[in-house]
């Protein structure tokens, strides 16, 4: 019998097949490593995918609406993806003559139909005559074998799910940003992407809603009258509030004020609390991103991808789950011990008490379990890799750990008739607080008073202040009002964050929404308030969920979603010309970067192939054009020399004037000869670019050789010959076979001297030379 094991990434095949057969064998097939052993005269083929092999795409691409879809290879739809095909055809190859398919993708929804897809299209429908399905949160050896040996049937619900939710995500996201890209483009003439989604959109739609609160908030003055007091035992004393707090009539603060001054307080009471402390829950992935984001600062989507990568070298669980369980099947006592031969976490492991209970959520999955280690200790992990596995394996610890107490103070003293008090906190039993680093307990010093006595008043301060708006979301923040308001998914919330920010929707930490994403939604609201919905997007979740409960056939709730779409359809194209000049208005404000020397707006424009430059609004009466580096933007901060903006660009990251001839006192390169070039023999002359002065090939742009002034030294001597790439280093691009979590720092340093001597002969060396020091040394940043 021949059997083929399906799995979804290179590693997992790798981690699969070794867990089977300690016989197992690599073998290549054109570029895809697969692996072959046999047992009691059976053969297994693991094989693997590289996540999604097949896409949908539209039937015919000139209909006006891209109902019909089908799926294709990934490889046809997007060019950038032909090492997808090598995948494909193996699958097709070594499935011809298979007997049985195990299905070993990830358990969840997107896994189940990565797996469905590369059976039924390069393996044929016939695959699912004899077809099982692996299970497991882990991909130790225990976990395979066992998935192994039980395997459990496809879930075609789930796969049908997976079908629904990318058909209807294609439908209208490609669709509603195709009709509104047109409709700027019938009515201006000018071509612009817009992008639009069923979970983007209300999305972008939330964080315009704050954004017009905080547009309209008006700050509303208001006192604090704080005491500071002089503490037996606390040097540096202690600041008591007046217990009115927040005092929005200045009359009334001067009077408690008044009332204050040049007198001391008077212990009325003192309140001692304890409070219980109990463990943290088990992560699930939102908790685990939220954590991370506040700890480290890593966005949602980068949380995600380490996690991923961590499951997949064998070290954590599976970490798409909701779950907040930890069942007694994921073996605690065994995973606590292997733990214990890491040094660190064998300090932490034996504080714990016997038998060993986690302290769980409320949130399960039935799936997968929580986010938890699996004993398997890494060797090299980067930095952020180490990180967050520190993070899931401390958080696991502590789940553990006894009740902490936390001891409050509070103080209610006399100011002449005010009321003031002051609190201090102090954990009284650490319990699991001392189980990870990531929790800063409260430390505060009790002092020694008692009621009746007197404290000094060193100074009564009244304080103005003002209110403030209600706080921007960050990337955390949303992933977690997304999860109350039943947007989107575990899996999609972190991408969906970043394609808005790739889109240029929205910017910075505290995400703040640009013009453009502000009058889009604005827009579509005024014509087509349906695909800002949240009500609509959350009935299609609805359904999704029931699709995979088996109580929805998913042919409906796809017939259902194109009728509501071709409402929204409707709404954009009987409104056109209005939408596309309203969008192309909000386009064009959110380009602009400054101010012309004309008067005009200096605007961000992009080139057909994909590069940018900043030209004059008042073209073509005003020609102004700058160019742009690659990879450059432009700050809010304005050249002192001639009042336009700087820009930031290059790696390490530099500043300039926009104006590449700004502080060259109009002066033109000299196009001096100064030698010959080593690659080609034409002359090397000076230049000028962004960077200063540089000497380059004559010969330019067919031969790019460049170097310093610096590198030039004498202009009589012939030019020194620059390193040649050998033949052999082709050889050195090979891959060392080690995935990102065994990366180290030595290792990447490596990589990169390897890689400079072929990039020599392109870039200017000029870069780290020479810079325009006038315009440098005049940012106020600098």
């Amino acid at each position: 019998m021949h059997e083929v094991i399906i799995c979804e990434k290179p590693k997992a095949s790798e981690k699969i097949a070794s867990a089977l057969s300690k016989n197992s064998v690599k073998k290549k097939y054109k570029k895809v490593s697969y692996y072959e052993f046999e047992e009691n005269g059976n053969k297994t083929t693991v094989l693997s995918a590289v996540g999604h092999l097949y896409s949908l795409a539209p039937k015919n691409k000139k209909q006006g609406r891209l109902f019909d879809v089908e799926w294709v290879p990934l490889y046809e739809k997007d060019k950038k993806k032909k090492y997808v095909k090598d995948y494909v055809d193996a699958i097709k190859k070594f499935s011809k003559k298979a007997d049985r398919f195990v299905h070993a993708c990830d358990y969840d929804i997107e896994g189940t139909l990565i797996g469905y897809n590369a059976m039924k299209y390069a393996c044929g429908d016939k695959s699912f005559d004899n077809a099982v399905r692996m299970k497991f949160s882990t991909l130790t050896d225990e976990d395979i074998t066992a998935a192994y040996e039980s395997p459990l049937n496809i879930d075609f619900n789930q796969v049908d799910s997976g079908i629904a939710r990318h058909v209807l995500d294609f439908l209208f996201g490609v669709n509603i940003s195709k009709s509104l890209t047109d409709s700027v483009m019938q009515a201006t003439k000018r071509y612009i992407q817009l992008s639009a989604g069923r979970v983007q959109t209300p999305t972008l739609a939330i964080l315009v809603e704050r954004e017009k609160e905080i547009q309209k908030f008006i700050p509303e003055p208001y006192w604090m009258i704080k005491a500071d007091l002089e503490v037996p035992g606390i040097e540096e004393g202690i600041t008591a509030d007046h217990k009115a707090g927040k005092i929005f009539d200045k009359t009334v603060a001067d009077e408690i004020f008044a009332d204050c001054e040049g007198k001391d307080a008077l212990i009325d009471s003192i309140d001692i609390r304890e409070t219980v402390k109990t463990p943290p829950v088990p992560f699930d992935l939102g908790s685990l991103q939220s954590e991370a984001y506040g700890v480290f600062g890593f966005s949602p989507k980068k949380t995600q991808q380490i996690a991923q990568n961590l499951y997949t070298e064998g070290f954590t669980s599976y970490p798409r789950t909701s779950s907040q369980k930890l069942p007694k099947s994921i073996g605690v006592d065994k995973i606590l011990k292997k733990l214990s031969y890491n040094a660190s976490f064998k300090h932490q492991v034996a504080k714990l008490k016997k038998p060993y209970k986690p302290n769980e959520g409320k949130k399960t999955d039935e799936a997968h379990p929580a986010i938890h280690p699996t004993g398997v200790l890494p060797k090299e992990l980067s930095t952020d890799y180490r990180k967050l596995y520190e993070l899931i394996t401390y958080r696991f610890i502590s789940v553990f750990g006894e009740n902490g107490i936390l001891e409050s103070m509070k103080t209610n003293l006399k100011i002449g008739k005010q009321d003031f008090n002051f609190s201090r906190k102090r954990m009284a039993k650490m319990g699991w607080m001392d189980l990870t680093p990531f929790r800063k307990p409260d430390v505060d010093v009790f002092p020694s008073i008692k009621e009746g006595e007197t404290l000094a008043v060193k100074d009564i301060r009244s304080e103005e202040k003002e209110t403030k708006p209600p706080a921007r979301y960050n990337q955390a923040s949303l992933i977690r009002e997304l999860e109350k308001r039943g947007l989107g998914t575990k899996s999609t919330r972190a991408n969906i964050i970043s394609i808005l920010y790739t889109r240029k929707f929205v910017e910075g930490k505290k995400i703040k929404v640009n013009e453009l994403g502000e009058h889009l939604i604005d827009t579509l609201k005024k014509y087509s308030n349906k695909i800002t919905s949240e009500e609509l997007t959350r009935e299609f979740e609805t359904e999704l969920r029931e699709i995979l409960d088996g109580n929805e056939d998913k042919e409906l709730i796809i017939e259902r979603a194109k009728v509501e779409l071709t409402s929204i359809l409707d709404d954009i194209e009987n409104n056109k010309v209005k939408v596309g000049e309203e969008l192309y208005e909000s386009y064009r404000e959110s380009r602009v970067v400054g101010k012309c020397k004309c008067g005009q707006n200096l605007i961000l424009i992009d080139r057909p192939r994909g590069s940018t430059f900043v030209g004059c609004s008042g073209y073509p009466e005003c020609k102004s054009t700058y160019s742009m580096p690659m990879g450059a933007t432009v700050l809010k901060v304005t050249c002192e020399e001639c009042g336009l903006p700087l820009i930031s660009f290059g790696k390490p990251r530099q500043r300039a004037c926009m104006d590449p001839k700004c502080g060259k006192d109009g002066s033109e390169p000299t196009n001096e000869i100064v030698g010959t070039c080593p690659e080609c023999e034409s002359d090397l002359i000076k230049r000028s670019g962004r960077y200063g002065e540089f000497i380059g090939c004559s010969g330019f742009p067919k031969c790019r050789f460049t170097k310093s002034l610096e590198e030039n030294g004498d202009e009589n001597k012939t030019p020194t010959k620059t390193y040649k790439k050998p033949a052999k280093q082709a050889a050195a691009k090979k891959s060392t076979g080690k995935t990102a979590v065994k990366k180290t720092k030595a290792t990447t340093k490596k990589a990169k001297a390897k890689r400079v001597p072929k990039k020599s002969a392109n870039k200017p060396a000029s870069k780290k030379t020479t810079t325009r020091r006038s315009i440098v040394k005049k940012s106020p940043t600098t």
